[in-house]
């Protein structure tokens, strides 16, 4: 089935999935900073950030549908999952199905939360910071709307909110630690023994 609207829908899609799974990368960085205020409680961040995220996959299966269905350009359901298996664009198409595979992954490990231990949840979580550029480079080579200024503008948008969130991460991560170097028991402790040796005790 070949048709103009299974294509607009395509290129919506994907444009809307990437800035959403973009605002996910900035408030999972948010949440992971700890940022909150009386007005904004870090819950409603962390509730924000699992909104976002189911919507960004409600877009991306909207986005892959469209696509595979759309048989102007024969792309195959086996494609979405299995990385280089696309007739069609094969290099491109399969740095899209290894995004979906990190992102499927994130997922999963979300809903299992409850039932896996906490560092299997946080090794397989880490993998958002790869599935993001992964989409954002599916989208810059293959997208077809990335020749029009807007939709440059909003790629380069997005990229400069990950960066902003990512450098306020890691300014805060580095204020918190010399905070904690400034502790008296920390700054006391004897040569080698850790930090978190001193907090349980």
């Amino acid at each position: 089935m070949s048709s103009p609207v299974l294509w607009y829908v395509a290129r919506a899609t994907g444009l809307v999935a990437m800035v959403l799974l973009t605002a996910t990368m900035v408030l999972g960085l948010l949440t992971a900073t700890r940022v909150s205020n009386r007005f904004w409680p870090r819950f409603a961040t962390q509730e924000l950030h699992r909104r976002v995220s189911l919507t960004t996959l409600v877009f991306l299966a909207g986005h892959i549908l469209s696509t595979v269905l759309d048989t102007y350009v024969h792309v195959g359901w086996a494609a979405v999952v299995v990385p280089f298996a696309s007739p069609y664009k094969r290099l491109w198409v399969g740095v899209g199905a290894i995004a979906v595979d990190l992102l499927l992954a994130v997922a999963a490990s979300s809903l299992l939360r409850a039932r896996i231990p906490a560092r299997t949840w946080r090794s397989l979580h880490w993998l958002a910071y790869l599935c993001w550029p992964v989409a954002l480079l599916h989208g810059f080579a293959i997208g077809t709307d990335m020749r029009l200024a807007w939709v440059e503008g909003l790629t380069l948008g997005c990229v400069a909110a990950v960066v902003v969130a990512g450098a306020f991460r890691l300014v805060r991560l580095a204020a918190q630690r010399r905070q904690v170097a400034a502790l008296p028991a920390v700054s006391a402790r004897p040569r080698g023994v850790p930090v978190k040796h001193l907090a349980s005790r």
